[in-house]
């Protein structure tokens, strides 16, 4: 049984992780009767937090945007600096755990007073970041703006640039962003063409339309997004087997490049796209690691001639050499 204090932290959490709760999901959340809900509530609200709630059955109750930043004590301006703190950790990477970052800059910025989350603005419209190379650069403001879609549990209209630089229209229903390490990813069920991932920094616009839907045949995100980077865009596929372990094997082969399974704890199954044959059996020969292909045949056999063009060459120069040196003369370039 958690404590008192605990467990008005708990239900303090549960109320800004999400935009309405009913009493009875309260108390099934906390393992708690609905009367210790609406008594802590009470607490919650003698304490200085604006604790909205609607009446009858279905009614919900809702912590509203303005109330002074919970649990901590910060003055504005440490308010201020802990919003751009975790909006760099949230684009940048720079602590490891982006999307724990960007899951605690929406709780924060959700419960921002006015004036500061005018200046947090005003900040976002000044940044400008200098991306690496080929590293997408994000609308300011953007990653929030999907986090926040995915929250709220509704149909939202997005405007989409494709790779070709084609704009869409289309309406969609938010579920989760995804990172990859190189690149934010929006997964949603599209209403006319089932689930599809989006790349953030092609999301032009995302409008909540009101229309309240419910997930309940989501995929896996993180599965549902290496699958599509990986495999997706290319007219052919590979499947390989590694010797090794699946965290190895996604040191050797990323995420973003294949999908992975294991078979067994020290062997990996991985699926990845390419352009062709040719360009398949390249890429794979130059992993560097032992390696099987287990299909298509088309891919093993552009691998094994490639290998024999390799070892050929190799044993060709090393005869050459071999020959200079017998003779004297200088070795081959």
């Amino acid at each position: 049984m958690l404590s008192s204090s605990a467990r008005l932290l708990r239900l303090l959490s549960l109320l800004a992780a999400r935009p309405s709760w009913t009493c009875a999901e309260l108390a099934g959340r906390m393992a708690v009767t609905d009367r210790t809900v609406r008594r802590d509530i009470a607490k919650l609200r003698d304490l200085g937090y604006t604790v909205d709630s609607d009446a009858g059955p279905w009614g919900g109750y809702r912590l509203r945007a303005g109330t002074r930043v919970p649990p901590l004590i910060l003055d504005d301006e440490e308010a201020l600096a802990v919003a751009v703190g975790l909006r760099g950790a949230a684009l940048g990477g720079a602590l490891g755990g982006d999307q724990a970052a960007l899951s605690a800059l929406l709780k924060l910025r959700q419960v921002l007073p006015p004036r500061i989350a005018e200046r947090l603005g005003e900040w976002d419209d000044a940044l400008v970041r200098l991306p690496w190379p080929e590293e997408p650069q994000l609308r300011p403001g953007v990653l929030l703006e999907l986090a926040a879609a995915c929250r709220r549990g509704e149909r939202a209209r997005l405007s989409y640039r494709d790779g070709q630089g084609r704009h869409t229209v289309r309406d969609v229903d938010p579920y989760r962003l995804v990172h990859t390490g190189r690149r934010w990813y929006f997964v949603a069920r599209d209403v006319a063409r089932g689930w599809r991932t989006f790349r953030a920094d092609r999301v032009e616009r995302l409008r909540p339309t009101g229309h309240p839907v419910e997930i309940t045949d989501p995929p896996d995100p993180a599965e549902f997004v290496s699958r599509n980077t990986a495999n997706g865009p290319y007219p052919l596929s590979a499947t390989i087997r590694l010797p090794l372990a699946q965290a190895d094997a996604l040191r050797v082969v990323p995420a973003t490049v294949g999908t992975h399974r294991a078979d067994g704890p020290n062997a990996t199954i991985v699926e990845i796209g390419g352009p062709d044959a040719d360009g398949l059996a390249r890429y794979l020969l130059g992993l560097g690691t032992p390696l099987r292909v287990l299909a298509p045949d088309s891919v093993r056999e552009a691998l094994v001639r490639r290998a024999r063009e390799l070892a050929h060459d190799n044993e060709e120069h090393a005869r050459s050499v071999g020959a200079a040196r017998n003779s004297g003369g200088p070795p081959p370039e």
